[in-house]
């Protein structure tokens, strides 16, 4: 049967009160349209967790191509080569198999000891003081050192790089970034690929220059300078964007649930399953979208072929179907299962084990550190294509 399409809810992702806020219109959206169509932006919705878990699976239907975002699927978008995340197979296929044997479980495993030597350091330097910017002095620098470790960036140029990268992804008030998913120029990168080329180290922009892979059309070949610049942009854009909110949203979720913040702190063994709880009540990246190859039958609705289909990640993260009995509460304790913070299919997030990793490290070490914290005024939610926190000031108990 079809579902009701009476509805009058209305969901702008431009909005900056729903940006906000978004989980009452999220709410609303699974209840009463969950298969929604904004007339404005020309965009449909979906928000069940099965509903937005089926269509990230379904890449065939469901594709990547034009980008995954609303502005570069109704733009003139055209993906750079190699940039993965905007590829269905065969290409895509090729091209993150590339990364995935250079961006190795044992490489992310082996810089624990540098991650937590680091978050040590930073957390240290902030001793005898009673607030601190949580994300300025701590969430925003951690993810861009791990990233430079991995693809050897300077320290010195570092500050710069993230800047750079973060730019790319804000969005003024209200407004759509029209150079959202742009990475074709290289960036700052193109320098140290070339002394690289010259200088071979131990470092993931070594490994690119050196790999051989089989592409879409059976050739097997070196990537070309500009594939690597571009994954090279997409792991320092990715790999310091998500990590910085998702371990703002963890500093600010347990300081305003002091009871389980406590918890975690008296029990270690629940750091991971927090983390996994931040990632799925706020998730950094609240939406996905999609170019829709064929005409497709959803909720008794035919969605036309040439439409964009947005997979609210955000709405079906909270839906009290997937996660009873109400998915709109914060529980560290929560057997979460399975969540799509990190997305799902062919796309689900390569660095989502570096990301963990980071975030519950921080935890760990925070909580041994300063296991009482609020978050104070002057919080400033940041418009971003990524959600999350510009300034989180904290008070130390």
């Amino acid at each position: 049967m079809p579902v009701s399409t009476d509805s009058d809810v209305y969901y702008d992702p431009y909005d900056v009160d729903i940006y906000a806020d978004p989980y009452p219109v999220f709410k609303r959206l699974r209840d009463e349209a969950p298969l929604y169509h904004n007339d404005v932006y020309g965009f449909y919705a979906l928000s069940r967790f099965d509903d937005v878990k089926a269509a990230f699976g379904d890449p065939q239907t469901y594709s990547s191509a034009k980008g995954t975002m609303l502005e570069t699927i109704t733009s003139d978008f055209v993906p750079s080569p190699g940039f993965f995340i905007n590829e269905d197979p065969p290409v895509h296929g090729a091209h993150r198999s590339v990364l995935a044997r250079v961006f190795t479980p044992r490489r992310v495993s082996i810089l624990e000891p540098q991650i937590r030597a680091y978050t040590g350091q930073l957390l240290d330097g902030l001793a005898g003081r009673d607030r601190f910017d949580f994300v300025g002095e701590l969430s925003a620098l951690l993810p861009m050192k791990v990233i430079s470790m991995l693809l050897g960036i300077p320290d010195e140029d570092q500050d710069e790089i993230r800047l750079r990268t973060d730019e790319r992804l804000r969005r003024e008030p209200g407004k759509a970034n029209a150079t959202a998913g742009r990475y074709g120029d290289g960036g700052p990168f193109g320098a140290y690929l070339d002394y690289r080329a010259d200088h071979p180290a131990d470092d993931l922009m070594t490994d690119l220059l050196a790999v051989e892979f089989e592409d879409e059309t059976g050739t097997v070949r070196h990537l070309r300078r500009d594939e690597i610049l571009v994954y090279v942009n997409l792991l320092a854009a990715a790999g310091n964007e998500t990590t910085n909110r998702l371990i703002g949203w963890t500093g600010k979720l347990l300081g305003e649930h002091p009871d389980q913040r406590r918890a975690v702190a008296e029990d270690r063994s629940l750091v991971a399953n927090a983390v996994e709880e931040v990632l799925r009540f706020e998730g950094p990246a609240v939406n996905g979208s999609r170019y829709v190859t064929r005409d497709v039958e959803v909720h008794g609705e035919v969605v036309p072929e040439g439409s964009v289909m947005m997979m609210l990640r955000g709405a079906a993260n909270h839906d009290e179907r997937a996660f009873p009995p109400d998915g709109d509460v914060f529980d560290v304790r929560r057997k979460v299962g399975q969540h799509l913070g990190f997305g799902y299919g062919i796309h689900f997030c390569l660095g989502a084990a570096l990301a963990r990793l980071e975030a519950r490290i921080v935890l760990d070490e925070l909580l041994d550190r300063y296991p009482d914290w609020e978050v104070a005024d002057g919080a400033e939610l940041d418009t971003a294509v990524v959600r999350g926190w510009k300034v989180l000031p904290i008070s130390i108990a």
